[in-house]
């Protein structure tokens, strides 16, 4: 009685990653990395130092 809901909930999520996968690639300001994010951090923190 359960594998029935078992096959379809794991149906049913792939189809919900596949579908919202486009949109997960789209976002450009999310860093892949901790190093990536901390240089990113550290640019925008010179360049708001040198504004001052």
């Amino acid at each position: 009685m359960l594998v029935p809901w078992g096959v379809f909930a794991v149906g049913a999520a792939i189809k919900f990653w596949r579908l919202t996968s486009p949109f997960r690639r789209q976002q450009t300001g999310i860093p892949t990395s901790t190093e990536h994010s901390r240089q990113t951090l550290e640019r925008i923190w010179e360049r708001d130092q040198q504004a001052v």
